[in-house]
């Protein structure tokens, strides 16, 4: 069990409460996926009383641009009747008592812009399961959605429920007709027989009816505490403030999840591919090694992270090394205990029959020689130059490196037109 540290508060120590049979760390990521604008941050909103857009450009043009997190505790009320008892504070909002705390998760709020595919793929793979927005008050189905969705298929995420959001924004037979919508997109996929939940986040319309969905429907995967630690990087940043005082400096901080096993606070690191340097006129990467200095999950300090929920690591690496996501898509692990990292790499590849995402569903044509594509793994997106066609394999010249273990999974996309779009995925060949 995770427990709470003891902090310091104006040179008093305040011990936090340990509550041994509450988990403070979410147990399980949860993405929220789907088309632009059909409510997947205000649905976050709504769940978390978190808005998950802070970056400047995410509030100005009312897009998410970056992945989000916000973790959330869902609660039942003993004293009221299923759904109703399915909420999300522990004070009962209908009957005023005292709800029992059921779950921790955590939501990863990914993009549904058409230009920022590569980071809902790099979320991709921290999430458990996921969220499919649909909006209620528009035709069904969206270029994402039908990209998002086949994203999750490729990913081999498979929990999934549907939330037909937006109902209030159309009548009870619009609604109907959408619904019949949804179920025709999603004949013949993983997602032919998932819940539908219809609700209007906007409202809180049906969000016990989700809640209690979202706890029946979505088991927590089995984790693998003995194996030697991976974290996937999906965001770095420096959080000192400008002028600050160079002895209360503070090093870099990382965000992700936990593939496996455990890190614990004083544990030495390792970050690969690492940083690029230039060294005898040759561009090289040079892993980085440093110190965890402390463990955040939630606004909570641990002593240990798990598996499960998005987590913070600070480090004692100079804060100019993480600034601006600078190491999104790096592997954190152990020292000498990390998956090889791969400058150029043998792909078998696995088409799909169309294109997705585009507005015309063009058959997916052969990769051929000298084309680029992009490659998503892991939390990691990197552009690949195709050097040369075997039987079924090819060979991608990689613009940046990457860390990956030959059993994982890589989603390529080709650029058509001024976009990448989805076309498949590969295995890793040696």
């Amino acid at each position: 069990m995770v427990r709470k540290k003891k902090e310091e508060s104006k040179g008093i120590k305040e011990e936090k409460i340990e509550r041994e049979n509450i988990p403070i760390q979410p147990e399980i990521n949860i993405g929220m996926v789907g088309h632009v604008d059909h409510g997947k941050t205000t649905l976050v909103s709504k769940l978390s009383g978190k808005w998950t857009d802070t970056h400047s450009e995410e509030i100005k043009r009312g897009i998410t641009i970056r992945l989000g997190y916000a973790d959330i505790t869902i609660y039942k009320c003993k004293k009221c009747k299923e759904p109703e008892a399915y909420i999300t504070s522990e004070k009962c909002p209908k009957c005023g008592s005292t709800a029992e705390q059921i779950r921790k998760i955590s939501l990863v709020d990914a993009p549904g812009h058409e230009t920022l595919m590569a980071t809902m793929l790099s979320g991709a793979a921290i999430m458990d399961a996921a969220l499919l927005l649909v909006a209620a008050n528009e035709e069904c189905p969206q270029p994402q959605t039908k990209e998002h969705l086949m994203a999750l298929e490729i990913s081999c995420i498979n929990n999934i429920i549907i939330v037909q959001n937006k109902i209030d924004l159309v009548s009870e037979e619009n609604a109907l007709k959408n619904y019949e919508q949804i179920k025709e997109f999603v004949k013949g996929t993983i997602a032919e027989n998932v819940p539908i939940i219809p609700i209007s986040a906007q409202h809180g319309i049906n969000i016990d009816v989700l809640l209690q969905t979202i706890q029946e429907k979505f088991i927590t995967p089995e984790r693998d505490m003995t194996k030697d630690p991976i974290m996937f990087i999906a965001r770095s940043f420096d959080i000192n403030k400008p002028g600050i005082e160079i002895n209360k400096l503070v090093g870099g901080v990382l965000g992700g999840a936990l593939k496996q096993g455990i890190l614990k606070v004083g544990d030495k690191i390792e970050i690969r591919p690492g940083i690029k340097v230039e060294k005898e006129g040759k561009i090289i990467w040079n892993p980085l090694l440093t110190e965890i200095s402390s463990l955040k999950t939630g606004n909570s300090s641990v002593d240990e992270v798990y598996p499960g929920g998005s987590i913070g690591v600070l480090t004692k690496l100079d804060p100019s090394l993480v600034k601006a996501d600078s190491l999104t898509g790096n592997m954190l692990g152990h020292p000498e205990k990390l998956p090889k990292v791969w400058n150029e790499i043998n792909l078998e590849p696995h088409l799909l029959n169309r294109v997705v995402g585009s507005k015309d569903e063009l058959i997916v044509e052969p990769v051929k020689k000298g084309e680029p594509l992009m490659l998503n793994v892991n939390s990691a997106t990197t552009v690949g130059i195709v050097s040369s066609l075997g039987k079924n394999i090819i060979h991608v010249v990689l613009k940046l490196p990457i860390c990956a273990d030959i059993k994982d999974r890589v989603t390529i996309s080709r650029r058509i037109g001024s976009r990448f779009r989805l076309i498949g995925y590969c295995n890793i060949r040696e």
